[in-house]
């Protein structure tokens, strides 16, 4: 590993700069296990593989790693969808209904945030789904759409077991939620029981209940229709793609047209076996025993939003504590867990190098007396090889799922914080999926333009869309709603 530290870590050439001479040996000692190579990678890509081919495959199943869970979206827009329909977003505190309306390619979005207040979090179920329904009740009067029949997609952000388009069973409550009487249930069939108790709300059916990675995917294949892996690269990370139905050993539901499903892969989880034990640094092992779930989520821990701060403070620590930073003085925020955050290493690694006004500033937030030139550009390489490591990670990922689809031309439709806001993560990505990827395969990455919103409204548009056609191809006809 070269100690030159380059303006920009990717893309164009510009000239190096070299650091100020600190004991260059004890710096590549203590950094190198974070600098890895492409056989690393490559090795990466073949057991992520044989994890996605345990998860599809009934008997590995519960043993594997990534589980691969059928979402049952089985057709990305057409761009013959039209109409009005609602969607639901729930994730945390804030709960979006939504207004979505479909004409070809233009979409137009009206919604409205609703609070869920803390005693409502931590009641019963039926008292959270009540109030989620009086939330929807409000904005359908506020809209004049209560006497309009409306397909409904909900994009609901805590951990399920999918069993249908429209049935996912709770499998645990995260984000603060302890509503009693939901784990173990289909939320689905919990919204319907409190529209019914409503008794007002009669044309509101939820058709599709998907997670942010399909809702990425969607929202990106509506105006590309070459959209077939969706990527979550946030706080945390997960990604899907579209798998034929020959490979889903897994596959319960009907065979009929399209012959393929949209693969939830929940490959945050890769590496809980031990996988990824042979890349896994002294600071990845401390992340891990310090965090709230040990052994779990490795393959997240390594490249996601919420872990990448504490990395590169870990790898800082280290350094100042060899003299090799600050003159071997830290202060009481570099030392606390937690409070060199993700934010910091972007915000270190966009600034102008020739004044460090950023990183200066960043520093002084961080209480540090002493710090000079070759401090800036010592922490700058620290977060750039930790924030490299992470892009090329998710790179391993990408190329598996690209080589395993084996589709000629696919675009990746990605959402979260940490691709939004680093300054370099999509040309990294860019760079290094290029070099995994088989040859022949040509990709782009796409931003996805909120996923839980317009993606929910999509896949309940797809839904009611292939609902339709078995209708009429039943000689049924055409039915006015669901």
């Amino acid at each position: 590993m070269s100690l030159v530290v380059f303006n920009r870590p990717c893309g164009r050439k510009v000239k190096p700069v070299f650091m100020e001479p600190v004991d260059k040996s004890l710096v590549e000692n203590i950094l190198k296990p974070l600098d890895l190579g492409d056989d690393d990678y490559r090795k990466v890509m073949d057991l992520m593989h044989a994890e996605l081919v345990k998860g599809l495959t009934p008997a590995t199943h519960e043993a594997a790693d990534i589980k691969c869970y059928p979402t049952y979206v089985r057709s990305v827009p057409d761009g013959s969808e039209n109409g009005d329909f609602l969607a639901l977003d729930l994730g945390g505190t804030n709960f979006r209904v939504l207004l979505i309306n479909l004409n070809g390619q233009e979409v137009k979005m009206e919604s409205k945030i609703f609070i869920i207040p803390q005693h409502i979090m931590l009641g019963s179920g039926i008292q959270l789904f009540d109030h989620i329904a009086d939330c929807i009740f409000k904005f359908m009067t506020d809209h004049k759409l209560t006497d309009r029949k409306l397909p409904l997609g909900f994009t609901f952000s805590f951990p399920c077991r999918q069993e249908g388009l429209d049935r996912a069973i709770l499998t645990t409550w995260t984000k603060g939620f302890k509503c009693a009487g939901v784990e173990g249930n289909d939320i689905v069939q919990l919204l319907h029981e409190a529209i019914v108790r409503r008794g007002d709300m009669k044309n509101v059916k939820c058709l599709a209940v998907i997670n942010d990675t399909v809702g990425a995917l969607m929202s990106c294949a509506h105006s590309d229709r070459k959209c077939a892996i969706g990527l979550i690269l946030g706080t945390g990370t997960n990604a899907c793609y579209i798998e034929n139905l020959d490979d889903v050993k897994t596959w319960d539901g009907d065979t009929d047209e399209p012959h393929e499903v949209l693969i939830n892969s929940e490959w945050g989880a890769f590496g809980n076996g031990g996988a990824l034990d042979f890349v896994l640094t002294d600071f990845d092992r401390s992340i891990d025993k310090h965090s709230i779930n040990p052994g779990k989520q490795i393959y997240e821990k390594m490249i996601s939003g919420m872990f990448l701060g504490e990395i590169a403070r870990l790898a800082i620590e280290r350094l100042r504590k060899n003299n090799l930073l600050f003159e071997g003085e830290g202060s009481y925020h570099l030392s606390t867990r937690g409070r060199f955050y993700t934010k910091y290493v972007s915000e270190i690694e966009g600034d102008d190098v020739d004044n460090f006004t950023v990183t200066k500033q960043i520093f002084e937030e961080l209480e540090l007396v002493t710090h000079n030139e070759q401090d800036y550009r010592l922490v700058r390489h620290v977060c750039s090889l930790v924030s490299r490591r992470a892009a090329y990670l998710a790179s391993a990922g990408i190329a598996c799922l690209l080589n395993k689809m084996q589709r000629k031309e696919v675009t990746i439709g990605v959402d979260g914080s940490l691709y939004r806001f680093h300054p370099f993560f999509h040309d990294l990505m860019m760079e290094k999926t290029r070099a995994l990827t088989d040859a022949q395969i040509s990709f782009k990455m796409m931003l996805s333009h909120d996923g839980s919103g317009k993606g929910a409204a999509l896949v309940a548009a797809v839904a009611n869309r292939l609902l339709e056609e078995k209708k009429e191809a039943k000689g049924q006809g055409p039915s006015s709603g669901h």
